[in-house]
This record gives C-alpha cells, sequence and structure tokens, in this order.
C-alpha cells in the first residue's frame, strides 16, 4: 500500500528535529558570546594586557621611575635569578702533617672557602647554602642567593600554611556546620582573626613575639620555665619562617573554614539518613561520602589559598622587613629599591607560573576536571 503524501517516515522527523535543536543550540551559543564579549573585553584590557606588558618588561633593562633608555635583554634578568651552580669542597690539608685540618671547638673538618672555588665568569655566584652527602661536602652557589631564598621560603610557607589551615578549616567547618546552641554565634566569631586588618595582625603578633617582657611568648614560656632567657623570634632564622606560618594560621583558617563550610551545606542529608540505616557511623561517613563530595571545595579552598599564599607579602614586609624575604617582598624590593623594573617583572612573571603550576595540579590530583 503506497503511504500518503502528507506522511513521512519517523527517522526523517527526527533528524529534523535534531536539526532544528542544534540550530536552536548554536543560536543560543551565538547569543551567549554576543553577551559575554563587553566583559571578554574588559578582561582583555584590565588583565591580558597588564599581563603581557609583564611579560615584555622581563625581557628589558628598563628602570623604574627613569627617562633611561630602555633595552632587550633576552632571558639576562631569569639568568640572574635562577642561575644555580653547585661545586664540591675540598678538605684543608695541613701541609706539614698531610692530614686534614679539623675545628678545635666542634671537631668537625674544615674544608676551603667557598669564595674560592665557586665560578665568578661569566657570572659571579655567591654561597647560598651547604650539605654533605656520601662523605662529601658541597656548596650551593647562586647568582642572587636572596632570590633563591625568598623562593625558598615562600614555597615552604605555602605548603605548610596551607596544610595546616586545610586541616584545622575542615574540623572547624565540621564542628559549625552541626547543630548546637548559639551555633550563629560561633559562625560570627570565628571570622573575627580574618575580619582583622592584616597589617594590624601583623603588629600585633610582632609584639607578642618581641624578645622581652611585652611579649607573651616570652612571658608565658618564662613562667613555664622553659626557657632561660627570651627568644628572638623575628631576629633568628629558625624561627622567622615558623613565625610567618603562625602568623598566616591564625588569621586565614577562619577563611578556609567558611568556604569548607559552604561545601558542607550543599550536601545532601538524605545519604547520611541512608547510611545510618545501613550501619555506617560517623567516621565512615566522613571518609566515604564527606571527603569525596567535598572534593569540589576543597579544591576550591586550596586553589584560593595557594594564590594567596604563593604572593605573600604583607606579613613579611611588616614583620621582617629586609630580614627575610618572600618572592613578593623580594619583587617590591627590587622594584623600589632597586628600581630594577626588568627584574621585579621578571619575579613577578615566576610567581604567576608557580602559582598556575600550583593550581593546575590541585585540579589534576583532586579530579575536579573530571566531575
Amino acid at each position: 500500500m503506497a503511504e500518503k503524501s502528507g506522511n513521512k517516515p519517523p527517522g526523517e522527523k527526527k533528524l529534523r528535529r535534531k536539526s532544528r535543536i542544534s540550530d536552536l543550540a548554536k543560536s543560543e551559543e551565538r547569543l551567549a558570546l554576543k553577551l559575554l564579549l563587553p566583559a571578554l573585553l574588559i578582561i582583555v584590557l584590565i588583565a591580558f594586557y597588564p599581563l603581557a606588558q609583564v611579560f615584555y618588561t622581563s625581557f628589558t633593562d628598563r628602570v623604574f621611575a627613569s627617562g633611561e633608555e630602555t633595552n632587550f635583554v633576552g632571558f639576562d634578568n631569569y639568568r640572574r635569578l635562577l642561575s644555580v651552580h653547585i661545586t664540591e669542597l675540598e678538605p684543608l690539608i695541613d701541609e706539614t702533617s698531610g692530614q686534614q685540618l679539623v675545628d678545635p671547638e666542634s671537631g668537625e673538618l674544615l674544608y676551603e672557602r667557598p669564595l674560592d672555588v665557586l665560578p665568578r665568569e661569566p657570572r659571579r655566584y655567591r654561597e647560598f647554602n651547604q650539605f654533605d652527602l656520601f662523605g662529601k661536602r658541597y656548596v650551593i652557589g647562586a647568582t642572587d642567593p636572596s632570590f633563591i631564598d625568598s623562593v625558598q621560603n615562600t614555597i615552604i610557607f605555602t605548603v605548610i600554611s596551607v596544610f595546616i589551615e586545610l586541616i584545622l578549616g575542615l574540623v572547624i567547618a565540621l564542628v559549625v556546620n552541626s547543630k548546637f546552641r548559639f551555633r550563629g554565634s560561633m559562625r560570627a566569631a570565628m571570622l573575627v582573626p580574618w575580619a582583622v586588618i592584616t597589617v594590624v595582625s601583623a603588629r600585633m603578633w610582632e609584639w607578642m613575639l618581641a624578645p622581652s617582657r611585652i611579649g607573651l611568648f616570652n612571658a608565658f614560656f618564662d613562667w613555664l620555665g622553659v626557657i632561660d632567657s627570651p627568644i628572638a623570634f623575628l631576629a633568628t632564622g629558625g624561627y622567622q619562617l615558623s613565625s610567618m606560618i603562625a602568623i598566616d594560621v591564625w588569621k586565614t583558617t577562619p577563611f578556609m573554614a567558611l568556604l569548607l563550610l559552604a561545601g558542607l551545606q550543599t550536601l545532601p542529608g538524605e545519604i547520611y539518613e541512608a547510611a545510618e540505616i545501613d550501619g555506617a557511623g560517623k567516621i565512615r561517613q566522613f571518609f566515604l561520602i564527606t571527603l569525596p563530595l567535598l572534593k569540589p571545595a576543597i579544591a576550591v579552598a586550596l586553589i584560593f589559598r595557594t594564590l594567596d599564599a604563593l604572593r605573600v607579602f604583607d606579613i613579611f614586609q611588616v614583620v621582617l622587613g629586609s630580614s627575610a624575604y618572600s618572592m613578593a617582598s623580594y619583587n617590591y624590593f627590587q622594584l623600589i629599591g632597586n628600581r630594577n623594573m626588568g627584574m621585579a617583572s621578571a619575579i613577578g612573571v615566576i610567581i604567576f607560573i608557580l602559582i598556575f603550576g600550583f593550581a593546575v595540579s590541585y585540579i589534576k590530583m583532586l579530579g575536579v576536571d573530571q566531575e
């Protein structure tokens, strides 16, 4: 029996329907692009153009606030910042006895001076650190030891502070997410350290860490009888970075807790009710339900805090000044102190690359891009 002229096969109808949906989707995409175009232009003007300018300036010898001619120097700024050289140190030998010389006080072997063995051409290397490996002594030389030290300070500061803040923030978020009296007051109180201006909190901690009777920690340790003399927390190399981490953890843990609390608020309660019916305890619920579902919130919190920690400037500048640098404070020193805008721009590019690397690593490790 012949088909009627007005009827069409079901397959052709489906194809036409898909075609109409596809055309509608393309039309919506074009409309979305038109609506986003002004915002994209603003982002290009206020973000990408300055970033491109910083990249370009990092390849020049431009002097800040000066009319001197700017020259293109290529990767010279990066070589001056990142060049590192490792050299073995030979032990000193007594010419008379032929035996190795030993320090009479410490009993350790004496080695030749790093200044005598580190290269001076084509770039001069200065001592950054020494280490022992397989019974031999080595010296690490750098063309800019202060920058290498600032990189080390920044990475150690970032890793330790963000890890501690994540653990404490997760604990605080779990506590204030539970039901108890005055929960709202507790949530407001936990934000007080974060609300304090960073410069103010840095000065507060500077007074508490003072190596005198006005220093809270020295007074407390003296009262406990655990110290014989005041500890110069901000002047002793072993305590400086620890002090910076303590200040940052006190101030920024509430921010981490707030981000994680927002993530906890989005978790469906039905899953926990079903888990309780199945006999799962609180600990199993935490590791099997809460942590997996909280991964996107944890990733956001880690990225935000890591971005902030890698460019830390204020507490290092306020509390330590020029006695110890972060990458951002050393950037400020090069720009304002030395007026070396090309070098400062190179430091800014390195900070940007570090931040980008950490952000991508977090997203890949936590699998947020797949969810």
